[in-house]
């Protein structure tokens, strides 16, 4: 996860929030929480390197549509994340300073 991008991130948390995870779902979704939209140049060529990563599996649902779902390697990464986030938190919870990068 550390070689991701913040955008790449997300789009892995979108999939994984989707029932049917495609291109055009995974849009929406971003572009309601960038509150701006994101251009297709811009998550076309980021799914395209997550599928090269081996974190999301790239099917067709039709000619024109493909689909996304994560590998279990993803899964893994997300929860990994998920868990060091946690720590940062539980520390800025406990009082503990926490120094941002």
């Amino acid at each position: 996860m550390n070689g991701l991008t913040a955008f790449q991130r997300d789009i892995l948390y979108v999939i994984t929030g989707l029932d049917e995870p495609y291109g055009l779902a995974i849009k929406e979704v971003l572009d309601a929480y960038y509150e701006s939209e994101v251009n297709h140049g811009r998550l076309y060529p980021n799914l395209d390197t997550l599928v090269e990563e081996g974190l999301i599996n790239k099917g067709n649902i039709d000619d024109r549509t493909n689909s996304y779902t994560l590998t279990s390697q993803a899964r893994q990464t997300l929860q990994e994340r998920r868990m060091w986030e946690n720590e940062r938190l539980s520390g800025e919870m406990s009082g503990q300073k926490v120094l941002i990068e």
